[in-house]
């Protein structure tokens, strides 16, 4: 447990702070040291941007200045040419696209610190996932998505999960492409019905009843209105990875205005995200400075609940990563929240301010203090009396060793802390250069259409809705989209979600549902035109399927040990290359 060094002249404390924080290389400045209460311009305490991937946390009780630091930093990462993505879930960092006000408060304290601070706007790129918002549509397909991380956004348990992983895995082996939420449910409805059920059965590990609880949650998903996130154009992760024309690298800003609708979905196309930079950056070692710089806030909703695979995923993607000229800071209310293996790979340190108010918060701040270089702060007193905009910093430094713990007060943003007037951002979404590649959703023919058109020509069974009277499908009717910044379509009621999902687990396991109805007599939502699918395409060959099967035995419950697939079982693709 960290503790307090031998007694230190305030002189002697000042001096061990300036050295430690004197660097020959770039370097990030967070703010100034205080020390036995004063603020010492003098003793700058800095971050070597060689060290950014590293990696690093960021934490502290709401309302401590977190968000105001990842500005400050974004800042000055754009300024030396560093791309930096980072989420913004109430809107204060759209701010970053206005120079900031110099008023007389805010300039005193930039003194005080020895900040030489001129207001200043920089470049941002806006994202939505999906079109939730004003910014540039994020999507990705479900192929893409991969099995792991799409149990994880079902809350799927690991049996399930590992049932998952074998349904991709046919959709892959048979060239199913899998684009958006409806070809994944047409997959698992034709492996489950009479004319899938010799895939079904070389498959060994997906029963009925498995099925139909993925079925329900992919129902609930999209009554949800969660479905738009998945689909084509997907992102490209490449474009991150930019500058401007003046060499600032461009901050790319994610809004998450309906974060609390599905925390983790939100927090898992984060590490999306970062796995699809990890599966396609090449390595490049010790950089003088970082690629990108990725902030992953609210991350205590990437580990709530997390299965021991996702966990290990994201382990071994924040160890590997930083080869590749990615850092990753983890922004959460308390280093708690965040795995001891995965904590113990955070190198750069800045802990804002935590309150005590009761017994588990008191032992969450032992534990936080536990983990900081012995230090001649009382580091338990610091936490909790640090002013708004103080924090407690310890990085690596250029010879990868920590830095004296420095209780620092925070450089100010040079751009204006909070939103932007209105109407900055929708002008600068619209003249952005990806809203052309981004903008529209497309409907390609994919494993729903594949399924669909694959019935027989003999049967005199009534073509089911969704196809013609020859069996071939018709053509998906997708709706116009709705401007970009557009307010989310109206969704369901509970109870016509609930019993859409009755009739899905109905209609595949053959039996009544287990899932209770609701109080209330409402009419079951409507399944959007689409049918369950009819029998593959004809003359499988029953080799293939034994192949099959005994790859699928083989991988069932792993990570990353198919062909095709990364550590979060994501898929690989062909990219448009920008570094």
């Amino acid at each position: 447990m960290a503790s307090k060094e031998a007694k230190h002249t305030p002189a002697q404390h000042l001096e061990q702070i300036t050295t430690g924080y004197t660097f020959d290389e770039p370097s990030i400045q967070l703010g100034a040291a205080i020390v036995d209460s004063d603020v010492h311009a003098e003793a700058a305490v800095r971050l070597p941007l060689a060290m950014m991937n590293r990696h690093g946390l960021v934490s502290g009780a709401t309302g401590t200045g977190k968000t105001i630091t990842l500005q400050v930093i974004a800042e000055q990462l754009s300024a030396h040419g560093v791309p930096v993505f980072l989420a913004d879930i109430k809107g204060d960092l759209t701010g970053l696209s206005t120079p900031g006000t110099g008023a007389e408060k805010l300039l005193k304290r930039t003194q005080s610190v020895g900040q030489s601070w001129a207001a200043q706007s920089f470049p941002v790129e806006y994202f939505s996932l999906g079109g939730d918002g004003v910014g540039v549509p994020i999507r990705a397909t479900i192929s893409d998505f991969g099995p792991l991380l799409l149990a994880r956004v079902l809350d799927l348990n690991e049996t399930q999960e590992s049932s998952l992983q074998l349904v991709f895995h046919y959709a892959d082996k048979a060239d199913l492409e899998l684009f958006n939420l409806a070809d994944l449910r047409a997959v698992i409805s034709f492996l489950v019905s009479d004319d899938g059920k010799d895939a079904l059965e070389n498959l060994g590990g997906l029963s009925k009843a498995t099925a139909g609880v993925i079925l329900r949650e992919l129902i609930t998903l999209e009554a949800q209105g969660m479905d738009r996130f998945f689909g084509e154009p997907e992102f490209d992760t490449a474009d991150l990875l930019r500058s401007d024309a003046e060499g600032r690298g461009i901050i790319s800003c994610l809004e998450l205005p309906t974060l609390q609708q599905k925390p983790q979905l939100f927090s898992t196309f984060l590490m999306w995200l970062v796995a699809d930079l990890f599966a396609d950056l090449p390595e490049v070692g010790d950089i003088d400075k970082p690629k990108l710089v990725f902030f992953l806030d609210e991350a205590h909703l990437l580990f709530n609940g997390a299965s021991k695979a996702f966990l290990q995923s994201i382990q071994t993607t924040v160890r590997l990563i930083r080869s590749k000229g990615v850092g990753i800071f983890f922004v959460t209310q308390t280093p708690r929240d965040v795995p001891a293996e995965v904590l113990g790979q955070l190198a750069n340190r800045v802990q804002h301010a935590l309150r005590a108010f009761t017994p588990d918060d008191a032992k969450a701040l032992k534990s936080t203090v536990s983990t900081f270089p012995i230090s001649p702060y009382d580091l338990e007193e610091v936490l909790t009396s640090a002013g708004i905009g103080e924090a407690v910093v310890t990085v690596m430094n250029e010879k990868g060793a920590p830095t004296p713990v420095a209780w620092t007060r925070m450089f100010s943003p040079q751009s204006t802390m909070g939103p932007s007037p209105a109407g900055v951002v929708e002008g600068i979404v619209t003249a952005s250069p990806l809203l052309a590649d981004y903008g529209t959703p497309i409907d390609s023919h994919s494993a729903f259409e594949k399924l669909s058109a694959s019935e027989p020509a003999s049967t005199n069974i009534p073509a089911e809705p969704g196809t013609t009277e020859t069996g071939t499908a018709e053509p998906r009717t997708t709706a116009a989209p709705p401007p970009v910044g557009t307010p989310p379509r109206g969704r369901p009621s509970q109870a016509e979600i609930d019993a859409e999902a009755r009739r899905i687990e109905e209609d595949i396991l053959g039996r009544p549902s287990s899932r209770p109805p609701t109080t209330r007599r409402e009419q079951p939502a409507p399944e959007n035109g689409r049918a369950h699918p009819p029998a593959p395409p004809a003359g499988q060959k029953q080799q293939e399927r034994n192949e099959m099967m005994d790859f699928a035995l083989k991988t069932a419950g792993t990570i990353g040990v198919e062909l095709v697939r990364g550590l979060f079982a994501t898929q690989r693709r062909r990219r448009r290359r920008r570094w």
